[in-house]
């Protein structure tokens, strides 16, 4: 039995995992789950699902079943989508994922230096991406994502001062913390075109990326997904380009 990989049928936390397992060239079925537009009742209630950016309400015109009427037959510990099965091995957590994949091509880190960046990295990703995604689902986003945007220079030059001069960030070998770097940087491509304008160093990391035979097959496949990045109730990049 192949690797079975379940997310929305969305970018969000799992594309960095979908490029990873292109990369490694690692045969998997792509199990995508649909949030269906539905007609509204009046009296109901919306529903609340749990993420990684917190309670996330979703309302009653849009159904979440596909998902929810089989999150508890997977017999996965702690039922929650993306999630991997690969054969009795069944893991959730976005970045649980990415290191099971991770250490199985040795693309970890090799030296203590290499490891503590990648650690240091791969939170900080994630408090970087939490941060947008509260920004995006929030009611309040025309207001707020001005100052979104006059914080954003100071935030990318953290990246590419940690970046600095090398290949790949934690060193010379690309590691798994540089697939969940080029996703959550290429949003913010994506939200603000101009805003690696001034960053030289990540611009290079981007066409590195790219340029990657792997990569650069998958991303002219039809299986490639560049958006919608978040759920249709996000404020922005909810529709598919």
């Amino acid at each position: 039995m192949g690797i079975i990989l379940g997310y929305w049928d969305i970018r969000g936390l799992g594309h960095a995992i979908r490029l990873l397992l292109e990369y490694t060239e690692t045969p998997y079925e792509d199990k995508q789950y649909s949030v269906e537009r539905k007609g509204r009742k009046s009296g109901t209630r919306p529903d609340v699902i749990q993420t990684r950016f917190g309670p996330l309400t979703i309302d009653p015109e849009f159904d979440l079943s596909q998902w929810t009427s089989v999150k508890e037959k997977l017999g996965l510990d702690f039922p929650n989508i993306p999630y991997l099965i690969d054969g009795e091995r069944k893991i959730t957590q976005s970045n649980a994922i990415m290191r099971y994949l991770a250490r199985k091509h040795k693309m970890c880190g090799e030296t203590e230096e290499e490891i503590i960046r990648i650690d240091i990295l791969e939170n900080h990703i994630m408090d970087f991406r939490v941060s947008f995604a509260e920004l995006c689902y929030s009611p309040d986003f025309e207001k707020l994502k001005p100052e979104y945007l006059e914080e954003l220079p100071g935030k990318l030059k953290l990246f590419s001062q940690f970046l600095g001069d090398r290949k790949w960030f934690a060193g010379n070998k690309i590691t798994y913390v540089d697939f969940l770097a080029y996703d959550v940087l290429d949003q913010q491509r994506m939200f603000d075109p101009k805003c690696f304008n001034q960053y030289k160093n990540l611009q290079d990391f981007f066409d590195r990326f790219e340029a990657l035979e792997k990569i650069s097959t998958y991303m002219k496949s039809s299986r490639f997904m560049k958006s919608p990045i978040l759920l249709k109730n996000a404020k922005w990049g909810n529709e598919k380009e």
